[in-house]
């Protein structure tokens, strides 16, 4: 660290600006950990337990350059205790830096075990040295002179480069681990930092080298620790919010979370009005103590109550939903607020994020939900069959086991016999058994996994039309329903065509059942891909006819084969005789353009005559059969002469 010929020192080049930066901005950092929103993770531990000894290393470096100057009125032993701590507190901080880099690493045990060894080994040799070396003279002494003795000058910085070895080892053998820019920040401090201890030993100078440990910890903590807050708001953002969720699993801790969505906000940019800040900042400083708020999105503010802080937290729930509901009044955006507590089984903040979510979308704009275990029950089931959907759809194996074929019969009017029949899907999986399409069908539209189970189902529907033809039986045909967004991938009807080659069935024993589409493109592409399939001879159906919107002018430019009348027509027609009137002369009407009639939903003996009476070419329903699996189906249809 320095030396002297004689009575001449070097010290003099030491100046004390360098460790009290160090000593100052370590005491600031502990004032903003201490205030700032930080998860007190093993990771901080670790990074408080760094600048605690950079902070001692600087204090002691000032302390020992003060008195070595002064040795002649000071015990040798205090100059020696100084240095002592100055440079162990410079080790140590080295020491935690190569174990605050193994954490995010993942590293296997035994690989981590060799690591944590050799690092110790090195704290141990070297501060070792440095003891042993003043106690037995042969490296850093004063003799009786006051002359000073350096041993082996260079010790030090052979010290720091061997840690920062480990380090730079670590973060390169396995980048692949970590973030890159976290990579780089790391390891361009640090040779920063060698950078400038190079130049302060090149000048004699020794003020800086506090300084140039300080710069790796804020790259940490900028990098890693830093959680920013909105500052019209005082929210901290997602990724706390995550690491928060993480901590508290961790501890085995419980809170209270206030979840606002204001749909208004999300994805615009838009800032919240006035008022509303004013009144978010109240509900996270007035109604509990230590409450943390985070802004999850753009439009959906979440607050955290530690429930042990806050024994009365529903107490102060009401009293902030009071306020908020006298609020609303002031501004009218629409919201939707829901209240829980942490679930042990949901172990990540964006995993609450999708649980939020879930909840919001089955509830009233401007209302209240307290989440049940219900909720969570169905959420939980939500969330597996989500992971099986993205499963099936990323195996893509045409006969996968958990996509199960059902068919129902449909009753042709003119043979009265069963010849057709209508493929449905469902799914079976091995952690809830039987899933039924209203759970699964709508996830897998909304997510885009809907067309791997659409040609499952067409698959596992030849296949089954194969072996019955093969074995005589007189198929005429078997719908299976299609979505009209699968419709607009340009690979639609080659698909299609794959799939049934594939098995080779003709063409004309399926049929494509689809609904009718409102916008205006998707009419023309499903106009398009109708008739590109029908000349190949597939047949099309028009599901459910009669309910909601029904343009007929476009319905007739499209070539539909069979209109399927939905249940809600025939039981419209049960309750006046005009409805039977007007759905009648609907049927005759399409059938005199040569479309089939289906009626869907005939459950009794009157329903089948009434449909009978208007103008119906085929029927069905439960009075013939419910849904039955495809391998059933043999025993509905007759084998040909």
């Amino acid at each position: 660290m320095g030396g002297s010929i004689g009575t001449v020192t070097y010290y003099e080049n030491y100046s004390p600006v360098g460790d009290v930066t160090v000593t100052s901005v370590c005491l600031v950092f502990f004032i903003l950990m201490a205030v700032a929103y930080n998860i007190k993770s093993k990771s901080y531990r670790i990074m408080q337990a760094m600048i605690v000894c950079l902070l001692i290393a600087a204090a002691a470096s000032m302390g020992y350059h003060i008195t070595l100057n002064k040795r002649d009125e000071i015990p040798y032993a205090v100059i020696y205790l100084l240095r002592f701590l100055m440079h162990t507190g410079l080790f140590v901080n080295l020491y935690l830096y190569v174990i605050y880099v193994m954490e995010p690493l993942q590293l296997d045990a035994n690989i981590r075990k060799r690591f944590f060894i050799a690092d110790t080994v090195l704290l141990v040799m070297f501060v070792a040295d440095d003891l042993f070396s003043t106690i037995f003279k042969f490296g850093y002494y004063i003799d009786e002179t006051g002359t000073i003795h350096e041993g082996v000058r260079f010790f030090f910085a052979i010290g720091y480069c061997c840690f920062f070895g480990i380090i730079a080892w670590l973060l390169l053998v396995y980048r692949g681990r970590i973030v890159r820019q976290i990579l780089y920040g790391i390891l361009g401090t640090f040779a920063m930092s060698i950078l400038m201890m190079s130049i302060q030993g090149a000048h004699g100078q020794v003020s800086f080298t506090c300084v140039c440990f300080l710069y790796p910890i804020v790259t940490l903590l900028y990098m890693i620790h830093a959680n920013p807050y909105d500052i019209e708001i005082g929210a901290v953002n997602v990724n706390a919010f995550d690491d928060m969720i993480g901590y508290v699993n961790r501890h085995h801790e419980s809170r209270f979370f206030m979840s606002l969505f204001m749909p208004d906000f999300e994805g615009t940019g838009k800032k919240y009005p006035i008022e509303i800040q004013n009144t978010i900042k109240e509900f996270t400083q007035q109604y509990f103590r230590g409450a943390v708020l985070f802004k999850l999105s753009g439009g959906r503010m979440l607050l955290s109550i530690n429930m042990k802080k806050n024994p009365d937290y529903k107490k102060g729930a009401e009293s902030a939903l009071k306020r908020f509901a006298k609020e609303y009044k002031n501004f009218q955006f629409d919201y939707k607020i829901v209240f829980l507590t942490t679930v042990p089984s949901i172990t990540g903040g964006h995993d609450y994020i999708k649980l939020l979510q879930f909840i919001e979308k089955k509830m009233d704009i401007n209302s209240v939900h307290t989440v049940a275990d219900r909720d969570i029950a169905d959420y939980t089931t939500t969330k597996y069959v989500l992971s099986e959907l993205e499963d099936i759809r990323h195996g893509a194996d045409l006969n996968d086991p958990r996509i199960e074929v059902f068919t129902q019969p449909v009753l042709n009017i003119a043979t009265g016999k069963y010849d057709t029949a209508e493929a449905l899907m469902r799914m079976r999986l091995p952690e809830t058994g039987m899933v039924f399409p209203d759970v699964f069908i709508p996830l897998a539209e909304e997510y885009n996994y809907i067309h791997t189970l659409s040609l499952i189902i067409l698959f596992k529907t030849c296949i089954r039309i194969k072996n019955m033809l093969d074995q005589g039986y007189n198929v005429q045909r078997i719908s299976v329903n299609f979505s009209v967004g699968e419709l607009r991938d340009k690979s639609f009807c080659d698909d299609v065509k794959r799939v049934i080659d594939k098995v080779g069935v003709p063409y004309d024993k399926i049929a494509i059942e689809i609904t009718e589409s409102q916008n205006e493109s998707d009419f023309l592409i499903t106009k398009k891909r109708i008739n590109e399939l029908r000349h190949d001879g597939i047949k099309f159906y028009l599901d459910d006819f009669g309910t909601g919107y029904s343009n007929f002018e476009r319905i007739m430019e499209l070539p539909f084969d069979i209109i399927k009348f939905d249940r809600s027509l025939v039981i419209a027609c049960g309750s006046d005789e005009k409805s039977e009137q007007m759905v009648t002369h609907l049927a005759r009407m399409f059938s005199s353009m040569d479309y089939s009639v289906l009626y869907e939903g005939v459950e009794t003996e009157q329903d089948e005559q009434k449909c009978i009476r208007m103008s119906a070419k085929y029927l069905q329903g439960y009075k013939y059969s419910k849904p039955i699996p495809i391998e059933e189906l043999s025993e509905w249809f007759e084998k040909t002469a």
